[in-house]
Parts: structure tokens; C-alpha cells; sequence
């Protein structure tokens, strides 16, 4: 059983087409086509059927992934550790991030990674809380940073900064400041239910004797810019990251709304999986991100 055939297959059940991981791995579909017939043969089991135009694993393809996603991984983790042995640190990191920490802190940060670390290649993906913890989890990014700590014994969720969280009108809102009762009737527009910031704030109005059934939410959306055009629009006010809108406020496209004795910080967190080896890239990236809080 080849190495190599594990990488082509684990390739082809994750893209789910012969075409587009030859395409990712640069070799051609008959080449594909050809190291998976061979693997089937060596094992003498079929791996993989097609449903229609997408390639499916059988039980014993499903079962075979679960050990060569194991194995390709083992044999990217003993490349770094013989890179960082002999002084260089290169090869490929995933990392995932929620919408703010994604959007607008771990770019900066990776790109003053990529100073110091030219050869390593940082792949950042995006999604909301519970996607960024499921990429954790099935091993697509051995590092998550998040909007809200997750509780899950096999994650662990530690401390990265602060972040204030703020309420947003449009400039003609003709309020700057509304009390905690007020909250029962504004219209207000909430990120989705996944989210870091959606969680944080439900937790502060708990502690405040509300409850996400108290609010008058108009709508939710799926993205923080969706979020901002409905506040501009007039639809409603919001709770948003401060980093998130400091273009807007610079520019009074939007206005912050205090609320008096409302405490709004909250923390992000890096998650990891506790149940996965850490890769040398994984390290050295980590203490990168704690030493520049």
C-alpha cells in the first residue's frame, strides 16, 4: 500500500472527483484513476463508488480514510520535524477563523508571520463559531480562533485578547444613548445563532436579567457586512466588534450608541484540538500569536 495512493485517494474523497484532485495535485485523472484501481486491486476491495457526478467512498473506502488522513498527516508532521531539526521552518498550516478574528486580526498577524517564517504557507479559512470548531475537531485547521469559548472536552479553548463589543445605528438615529429597558423595543439586527458575537451578547443580557426572547430581533444575518448594510439601511441597530466597523464610525456611515452600565467585552479564544499531536508549524505559530497579544 503505497504512500502516495493514500494521498490520491484521501484527495478524491475529500474533493469528491477524480478530475478535481488530480487538478489539486497537479498529475493528471488517468494518473488518478490509475493509482486508485491499483490500490483497490493491492487491498482487493472496492473503495470508491459514483453517485452521479460525485465520487463516493464505500464502508471500507470510509474506513480506510479515517487511517490515511492519519497517515498523510504523520508523514507531513515528521517533514517539519526534520526541517525544524536541521534549522527551517516550512510547509503548510491551516488555520481557521471566525468572522472577526478572521476578517480583521489574523491577517495582519499572519502576514507578519510570513516575515519571519517566508516558507511556511498559511492557509486561512473562514466560517462562524461552529464551523470554525468543527474544522478543529475533523483536523481541517489545527488552529481556531473564536468569538466565544467552546465547551467540548476534547477542545481546548484558551484566552487570545479582548474585544469590545458595541451598539450601532445609523447616523440618523437620533439617540446616543439608551438605557438597558430600551432594549425590550428597539429593532434590533443580530448575527445568526453560530456565531462568536451572537453568543457573547446573549450571555452579557443574561446578566442583565434578559433574554434573547425579550428582544424585539427584525432580523438575523449571516455576515457582519450583511449586519452593517441593514443598520445603514435603517432596518435597525446592532451589536457589533468594535474592529469590525472603526471604518464606519471614522467615516460616520455609522454611529455608536452607548448603553450606560452595560458591560460589553468580551474575550477570543484559540482552540485546538486536544485529542491531535500539534504539528512543529502548529508551535511555532501558537507562541507567535500568544507573544504578540
Amino acid at each position: 500500500m503505497e504512500l502516495r495512493y493514500l494521498e490520491i485517494f484521501q484527495k478524491v474523497v475529500e474533493l469528491k472527483s477524480f478530475s478535481r484532485a488530480a487538478d489539486a495535485l497537479y498529475i493528471t485523472q488517468p494518473t488518478v484513476s490509475s493509482h486508485i484501481k491499483t490500490l483497490e486491486d493491492d487491498l482487493e476491495i472496492k473503495l470508491l463508488d459514483r453517485l452521479g457526478r460525485e465520487i463516493v467512498p464505500t464502508k471500507a473506502g470510509d474506513v480506510l480514510y479515517d487511517y490515511a488522513k492519519e497517515i498523510v498527516k504523520l508523514k507531513k508532521e515528521a517533514k517539519q520535524a526534520l526541517d525544524q531539526f536541521i534549522g527551517k521552518m516550512r510547509g503548510n498550516l491551516e488555520v481557521g477563523g471566525s468572522t472577526i478574528p478572521g476578517e480583521y486580526i489574523l491577517p495582519q498577524r499572519i502576514s507578519e508571520f510570513k516575515k519571519l517564517f517566508p516558507e511556511i504557507v498559511v492557509t486561512l479559512r473562514i466560517g462562524d463559531t461552529k464551523d470554525v470548531t468543527s474544522m478543529v475537531l475533523e483536523g481541517k485547521a489545527e488552529i481556531g480562533v473564536v468569538g466565544a469559548r467552546i465547551e467540548d472536552i476534547r477542545i481546548e479553548s484558551r484566552e487570545f485578547m479582548r474585544d469590545s463589543l458595541i451598539f450601532v445605528a445609523p447616523p440618523s438615529f437620533s439617540k446616543t444613548k439608551i438605557s438597558i429597558k430600551d432594549l425590550i423595543k428597539i429593532p434590533l439586527i443580530l448575527r445568526e445563532k453560530g456565531s462568536g458575537s451572537r453568543k457573547a451578547f446573549e450571555k452579557i443580557i443574561k446578566k442583565n436579567a434578559l433574554e434573547n426572547e425579550d428582544l424585539n430581533i427584525v432580523a438575523e444575518m449571516g455576515s457582519t457586512e450583511a449586519v452593517k448594510q441593514s443598520v445603514k439601511s435603517g432596518l435597525g441597530l446592532s451589536v457589533l466588534s468594535r474592529l469590525a466597523v472603526q471604518e464606519e464610525l471614522s467615516n460616520n456611515t455609522l454611529k455608536e450608541v452607548k448603553v450606560p452600565h452595560l458591560s460589553m467585552v468580551r474575550s477570543l479564544y484559540i482552540l485546538t484540538n486536544k485529542q491531535r499531536v500539534k504539528s512543529p508549524l502548529c508551535h511555532v505559530f501558537l507562541e507567535y500569536l500568544y507573544n504578540k497579544k
